[in-house]
């Protein structure tokens, strides 16, 4: 039995929530002796499939051709397939990105696969497969059990579990060459086009600390002072979809269901009120921070720590007493 990892690359970098995959599949394979394999699908990616071997991973699955250079979900929805046939892999597991929400269920279409998205928990009982996902706005978990007579494919939400420590003292993985052969029909797209977000680097999604703000924020200029929290933080910034709505922030940082649901570390609330569809993409954040004028708003609800204050007056004293702290001030 095997394991198999799908480890996210575009442009060269590795997702982070892939490689946290590896702690998951460390727990799983000591229940039952599973062997870990990982997949890395692009072109041009040998310093990306060398940096996985470092993870203790038995082999590394490589699916470098130049028809993989950008996503497309039909080549790479070919690439995956291969990679669970030559791998033998009985489980699964991505991380919850867009691009696995589009991949992830046209391979267990093609395969009769059994399908979890966005988990947040995963174990075996008694030989069993079961796993735990936000359901109805996240107000309830569902717990689902896998069919175990077929394969189980899994995607998990980032920072469900911790980042892997590379194994120094494990051999390296064996790199593994993977033959995909295409159709016709996997290349109907001849022509991608790449639109920058704009602004911090940083995706929400993938993100240990965010800063968000609402309308309250009132202008896309008054924006900048997150920004400056945001960057001592080494954060990214969010935004509630009030603030998208009016134009604030692009729609690649809204924070919800209609946006991206996210899971960090640390989730900072300025000036957001708590409309059920931003709760819902947030509250699985381990600690959450709101700053709001409004002692009645929603979001004191969910918040670890509620500041019944004016953002403007409380979010630039952070970013001042942050920078004192790194020595910056």
């Amino acid at each position: 039995m095997a394991i198999l990892l799908y480890i996210e690359q575009r442009s060269g970098n590795t997702h982070p929530a892939s490689l946290q995959l590896f702690t998951l599949a460390r727990q799983l394979a000591e229940a039952d002796g599973s062997e870990i394999h990982a997949v890395v699908v692009g072109h041009d990616i040998a310093a990306v499939a060398e940096a996985v071997t470092t993870h203790g991973a038995a082999k590394v699955h490589v699916a470098d051709d130049p028809e993989l250079r950008v996503y497309r979900v039909m080549p790479y929805a070919r690439a995956l397939c291969a990679a669970i046939e030559q791998s033998g892999a009985t489980v699964v597991l991505l991380a919850t990105t867009s691009m696995s929400r589009d991949l992830a269920p046209r391979v267990a279409a093609r395969l009769g696969a059994a399908l979890a998205t966005d988990c947040t928990d995963i174990t075996r009982h008694d030989g069993e497969l079961r796993v735990k996902r936000p359901m109805y706005c996240a107000k309830c978990i569902g717990e689902v059990a896998l069919a175990a007579d077929r394969v189980q494919i899994i995607s998990v939400r980032p920072n469900t579990y911790a980042a892997p420590t590379s194994l120094t003292d494990a051999a390296p993985s064996t790199t593994v060459p993977l033959a995909v052969a295409f159709t016709e029909r996997d290349k109907r797209v001849t022509a991608v086009d790449v639109e920058p977000t704009g602004g911090t680097v940083k995706d929400v999604a993938e993100a240990d600390v965010i800063v968000s703000g609402g309308r309250s924020l009132k202008s896309e200029e008054n924006f900048k002072i997150l920004y400056e929290l945001a960057d001592v933080l080494d954060a990214a910034v969010g935004a509630s979809r009030a603030a998208v709505d009016a134009g604030y922030q692009p729609q690649a940082r809204q924070v919800g269901l209609t946006g991206k649901v996210v899971n960090p570390r640390l989730y900072v609330a300025c000036g957001i009120d708590g409309a059920i569809q931003h709760l819902a993409g947030m509250r699985g954040s381990k600690v959450i921070v709101a700053i709001n004028t409004k002692p009645e708003a929603p979001i004191f609800g969910v918040a670890t720590y509620g500041c019944v204050v004016d953002l403007f007056t409380l979010v630039p004293l952070l970013s001042e007493e942050f920078r004192k702290l790194n020595g910056d001030g």
